[in-house]
């Protein structure tokens, strides 16, 4: 793999430097002979699709491939996959593909989620054994469906009682991993946070209590807030439930007020667009500017799909040995979020995609 250098206003330091690329890892000091594949503009570490499903919209490994690979160009070097039904590690091995942290399947109760997706439990005292066996065979993460309409209701509902979610997430953390849940709703959402989950996926039915209790719990947010655009779509499509589609319309209408409480409640917000759950593949950049409206700074947008989401996951920006997934813009994306679209230049594990 041949030495590379960049050369560029790196992000979010905003200060020029050079970079050199040695197998695979950034250095800051000269490396002879290295062939300069950009020279000026800006350097961005590589975006965070934090809320995304691989193999979720997919038949197979082949068509799953290439969605990661419309996400790759547009930006994405790392997915978290918040759960699929699809065994995608064979992907992981792809030096072409995004970093794909895998969060394995959805951990559902029957009739309570999408069909043939999740691990159906008959019993919600199995979850904590379930919650094990896919810390197990994650990347350490699980994903919970913390509610969804309760058919009987009519309405959105939870899945699990408080006692086994604090267990269940007691058993995850003691395995060394993360739990993140679905939840649209309000009523589930006060047994998930003191049960101590780690993030909470859309939150739509979040409140100035439960916001209160986020960040008492430090417990981080990815609204999807492109996903949440569906909301009305969903609602028209079910007469069959009035009080559910009223709520969905409901949450829909007061999104705004919610995410600019979450804001200032000092709650870390991460950038997920929900790809291959209804969303299509590509849609990073979406989410940004949609984060920015309502209310992040240009500066905060980026870093919940850049630095800030890498750090979350564990993965370093563009300092000294960190792997280098770096993209280049000829204009800066702070001035404006549409620059995003235009890279001039990704390298990801090192190699140069385009």
């Amino acid at each position: 793999m041949p030495a590379l250098h960049m050369r560029g206003v790196v992000l979010p330091e905003g200060e020029p430097r050079d970079l050199w690329i040695v197998n695979g890892r950034i250095r800051l000091t000269p490396v002879p002979y290295a062939e300069t594949v950009v020279d000026g503009g800006f350097l961005l570490p590589g975006l965070v699709d934090a809320h995304c499903h691989i193999g979720l919209a997919a038949e197979d490994l082949d068509e799953a491939e290439q969605h990661a690979l419309t996400d790759r160009d547009a930006g994405t070097l790392l997915v978290r996959d918040c759960g699929a039904p699809l065994d995608t590690r064979p992907l992981q091995e792809k030096l072409e593909l995004p970093r794909i942290v895998r969060a394995g399947r959805h951990i559902a109760r029957p009739k309570r989620y999408i069909r043939h997706v999740s691990e159906e439990l008959e019993s919600p005292e199995l979850l904590p054994s379930v919650v094990a066996e896919q810390a197990a065979a994650g990347d350490g993460w699980v994903k919970l469906i913390g509610d969804w309409i309760d058919r009987d209701r009519g309405d959105l509902a939870p899945l699990w009682p408080d006692d086994v979610l604090t267990e269940a997430i007691k058993v995850a953390h003691e395995a060394g991993a993360r739990v993140t849940a679905h939840v649209f709703g309000e009523e589930a959402l006060p047994g998930l946070i003191n049960a101590g989950i780690d993030c909470i996926e859309h939150g739509t039915g979040l409140t100035p209590d439960t916001i209160e209790l986020m960040a008492a719990h430090g417990t981080a947010l990815v609204p999807t807030l492109i996903n949440i655009e569906t909301f009305p779509g969903l609602a028209a499509g079910a007469s069959k439930y009035p009080v559910y589609a009223g709520h969905m319309l409901d949450l829909y209408g007061r999104i705004r007020r919610t995410v600019a409480d979450v804001l200032a409640a000092g709650i870390p917000v991460y950038a997920g667009t929900d790809a291959g759950g209804g969303i299509a593949h590509g849609r990073i950049v979406d989410e940004i500017v949609a984060l920015h409206e309502l209310g992040m700074t240009t500066e905060d947008a980026i870093g919940a799909a850049s630095w800030s989401a890498r750090a979350w996951l564990g993965y370093r920006g563009i300092e000294e040995g960190a792997a280098a997934d770096v993209i280049a813009y000829a204009e800066d994306p702070r001035a404006d979020l549409a620059a995003l679209r235009r890279p001039s230049r990704i390298v990801l594990r090192g190699r140069v995609i385009r």
